[in-house]
């Protein structure tokens, strides 16, 4: 029969990669089945079905494509046509503009009219959620479409697209984790990577793998997008590929500089704080509209709140602004308004987010900057002061709807010293992560990936030396089955061996509670000025002996509150008890997440009966060993790799300091503190690390009693001591020297007691024998001990090393040879010396009747030398 393969394959759109392979692997074994001479009439008519439904979704989509419109007062809107024309003939194209210019709300429009979104999602990540959610609400609401319809979003623990969504707005973290199921993107056609300047470390892992990715989609669009900082560092990493400018719809913006004398670790208390109420003073003097304050935290932000409540309590509306705030409290900010706002962020608005109706800003020159130490093994959150990119960035925020003022509390001399640009977070953060993910993937080695700018070997070296501290990873670099594991779990790798390790110990119930709480901010809340009414609320949660335990008991009591409170009354439940409500609710999805994967992909086995302390706090130890330390001093503790440091005072656990600790971070502020601490056994540490401790052996020695040779062991790990003087039997560490060790101290010095036949011949034969070198004053006659020990060693097994084995050994040995081990006079005797007879030398004397014994000795300088009758 012949069949028409080609007009079949016709039929496949190119452009739906995923239906692609599967059909032409379909075609390919219709093809083997033609040769081999069978029907294939019914094969073949349900192929031209799914083709058939294939080019009817496509169909579909492209109904849906609502009508498509362009701001004229935005810029992108004048490079509409030249970003349209570099799409549809290139593969990557780079777009750069300053925030404000439109491209992120209206690049995924310009895709739709190129054609795109069709066979898949038009993909647009984001740095943060809550651009994610902004940036897709007001896209829906260009196109006059409901939220997750056209237009949908993802970020973590929500989903608000639909299979027939065409636009999908998302973190780029959700991106990342959906390359474990779909390793080639299948799901989209296009991808639009905003805010790429930023150079997170997800967007650095994202461009590498998109770079790696790209030749084996060719029907892949990829657009990156970034603010005027270095985008020909980016088309350089996609092989040169065009740059769009769209210039910025900006005014001028007069730039202040009022720098403050403080110190650089009180960059928010104290001078600061006048600065920041005189500067707001001066904008609200002169400048009109909204002002923008860039701070360095929560902590800072809420600081600087209550400053200004006091000193601006009427006229002016002040919000905070940082990524953990609530949907509803960050929807404020984009809001129509009518009083003047004063709004309190930190650097999530300096290139995420704009914010309406800004004219002034106030720029500290703070930001906390993750840092990470491969020597210390530390991720510090220091203040730093921010680049010149990051300052140039804040103060544009001010100079897109009319001339803006920026009063920068530094100087300008600060202000040119500064470095240019931000370090990329791949350079300053541990890697453990993204080398894990990359193993699962297959993507090789961390040196070989096309890293927009490559880590340093270090860090990679700390990455893996992570990993291999948590077995997910082989001594050749290879991933185990845990790590295969871990790349399934959605928390970071030490956490995830944590819930695998608390899988074998039967603890899974209680440990994927901590495991979610510790995957996100700690949910108890200690405002600055209520900071003892907080602690005393927190105090019925405290756990003398564990912090880990005090977060099991604060779950269980929000879950306990849930069963009969409303969602309004547990909001009241939490804020009198100073809990974050919008944190517990995270913490609880992440544990659905866990639980989702745990019982699903991974299978693993959670406990039904309540865990004991060590069956809890075991696995936490496997996850987090290097994080051990031991009391040295009143305060101070020792940890791994001789790094010192403190309780945290808000620990349960500051007053108790137990001898032995676990803690779930170690972090560098003013000092070193261990924060989510836990009192251990040292007992747990050699058995949580076997595979890493060191063992030091010292002193061996013979032991008569037991009859075996024995040494003292040290067990260290990352140079802490953890024990020291146990006693174990030598032939487990050295068993050649531990026979020696029998052979020269049992049989040769004759340090052991026997009954033996061999051992009393043998005793009473050296001891005739050396009698007979005192007689002779002589001492070359009876064999030295080197010859004894010759004699044992040719008759006596390797297997032998100690009492019991000897005796097992020879009680065997000698039903087929009774005298194998029993020395004669020639064994022992170099040469006989015929003078040294009974005439020459009597036992004794004859005088008439009286016999006198003689005793002999050869010692001189001793009163009983030479002969004594």
């Amino acid at each position: 029969m012949s069949v028409d393969f080609k007009s079949h394959e016709t039929l496949i759109p190119l452009s739906l990669r995923k239906d692609q392979h599967r059909f032409r692997r379909t075609l390919d074994r219709l093809r083997a089945d033609a040769k081999a001479g069978k029907d294939i009439n019914t094969p073949l008519e349900e192929l031209q079905t799914r083709l058939s439904e294939s080019v009817a979704a496509r169909t579909a989509r492209v109904a849906a494509i609502p009508e498509l419109n362009y701001p004229e007062d935005l810029p992108v809107a004048e490079k509409k046509d030249e970003i349209l024309k570099a799409i549809l003939e290139n593969q990557v194209v780079i777009v750069c503009g300053e925030t404000g210019s439109g491209k992120t709300t209206q690049l995924p429009k310009i895709c739709l009219e190129a054609g795109r979104g069709i066979s898949g999602f038009i993909g647009h990540t984001q740095p943060r959620r809550i651009a994610a959610r902004s940036v897709a609400a007001r896209i829906a609401e260009e196109l006059k479409q409901p939220l997750g319809h056209a237009v949908g979003y993802k970020v973590r623990f929500h989903d608000q697209t639909s299979p027939h969504s065409l636009i999908k707005l998302m973190t780029d973290g959700i991106l990342l984790a959906e390359t474990q199921h779909d390793r080639f993107l299948d799901q989209y056609d296009t991808l639009i990577v905003d805010e790429a300047h930023e150079r997170s470390l997800n967007i650095d892992f994202l461009l590498g793998y998109l770079k790696w990715l790209l030749p084996r989609r060719p029907d892949f669009k990829l657009i990156v997008t970034s603010a005027t900082i270095d985008p020909q560092r980016f088309s350089r990493h996609f092989n040169d590929a065009p740059i769009v400018e769209v210039s910025g719809r900006t005014y001028p913006v007069d730039i202040r500089y009022r720098p403050v004398a403080c110190a650089e670790d009180d960059e928010t208390e104290g001078e600061e704080q006048r600065a920041i109420l005189q500067a707001v003073d001066e904008l609200h003097r002169e400048s009109p509209g909204d002002i923008l304050i860039f701070l360095s935290g929560e902590r800072e932000i809420r600081e600087t709140a209550e400053s200004l409540r006091k000193h601006h309590p009427v006229d002016c509306e002040i919000l905070p602004l940082f990524s953990r705030l609530s949907n509803a409290e960050q929807e404020k900010i984009f809001k129509p308004h009518h009083k003047r706002r004063i709004v309190l962020s930190t650097n999530v608005a300096e290139t995420s987010l704009t914010v309406p109706g800004i004219r002034a800003v106030i720029d500290t020159g703070h930001a906390r900057i993750s840092r990470y130490s491969h020597r210390s093994k530390l991720q510090r959150l220091p203040i730093e002061k921010i680049s010149q990119a990051s300052a140039n960035q804040r103060a544009g925020r001010c100079g897109r709807i009319g001339p803006g003022v920026c009063i920068r509390l530094y100087s300008e001399e600060d202000y040119q010293k500064r470095p240019e640009f931000t370090d990329p977070e791949i350079l300053r953060t541990n890697l453990a992560a993204v080398i894990l993910q990359m193993k699962a993937l297959g993507l090789g080695d961390l040196s070989d990936f096309p890293f927009l700018e490559p880590p340093d070997e270090r860090m990679v070296r700390d990455g893996v030396k992570t990993l291999q501290e948590i077995n997910a990873i082989d001594a050749q670099r290879r991933l185990t089955e845990i790590g295969k594991n871990l790349s399934k779990l959605p928390v970071d790798p030490r956490l995830g061996r944590i819930l695998l390790a608390a899988s074998d110990e039967n603890s899974l119930t209680e440990v994927a509670i901590i495991v979610a709480a510790l995957s996100l901010q700690d949910p108890r809340e200690r405002p600055a000025d209520k900071q003892q009414a907080a602690d005393q609320k927190h105090a019925r949660f405290k756990d003398e002996n564990s912090d880990f335990l005090s977060l099991l008991k604060l779950w269980n009591d929000f879950e306990e509150q849930k069963k009969h409170l409303s969602n309004s009354k547990l909001r009241q439940y939490c804020q009198v008890n100073f809990l974050s409500y919008l944190r517990m609710r995270e913490w609880e999805d992440i544990h659905k997440q866990i639980l989702q994967v745990g019982r699903g992909e991974l299978n693993l086995r959670f406990n039904q009966a309540s865990s004991e302390y060590g069956e809890i706090h075991r696995p936490l130890l496997i996850g987090l060993l290097a994080n051990i330390g031991f009391k040295q001093e009143q305060s101070e503790y020792l940890g791994a790799r001789g790094l010192k440091f403190q309780i945290f005072p808000g620990s349960a656990l500051f007053k108790v300091r137990p001898k032995w600790i676990l803690c779930a971070e170690q972090v560098e502020t003013s000092k070193v503190y261990a924060r989510s601490v836990a009192r251990i056994e040292p007992e747990w540490v050699e058995r949580c690390g076997a595979h890493l401790i060191k063992r030091q052996y010292y002193d061996p020695h013979w032991e008569k009693k037991s009859a075996r040779a024995a040494v003292f062991e040290r067990i260290s790990l990352f140079g802490l001591n953890i024990l020291a003087g146990r006693r174990v039997p030598y032939e487990n560490v050295d068993p050649k020297a531990a026979r020696e060790m029998f052979i020269r101290s049992a049989l040769v010095e004759m340090e052991y007691d026997s009954k033996a036949p061999f051992f009393i011949h043998n005793r009473e034969l050296l001891a005739a024998a050396d009698y007979l070198q005192q007689k002779g004053r002589r001492v070359d006659l009876v064999a030295d001990e080197e010859w004894v020990y010759q004699f044992y060693d040719q008759r006596i097994p390797t297997e032998v090393v100690s009492g019991v084995t000897f005796e097992t050994w020879r009680k065997q040995a000698e039903k087929q040879n009774p005298q194998r081990l029993e020395m004669t006079r020639e064994d022992i005797t170099r040469k006989e010396d015929e003078a040294l007879d009974a005439h020459n030398f009597p036992d004794e004397l004859k005088i008439g009747d009286l016999r006198l014994s003689l005793e002999y000795r050869f010692e001189p300088g001793h009163e009983d030398d030479g002969v004594t009758a």
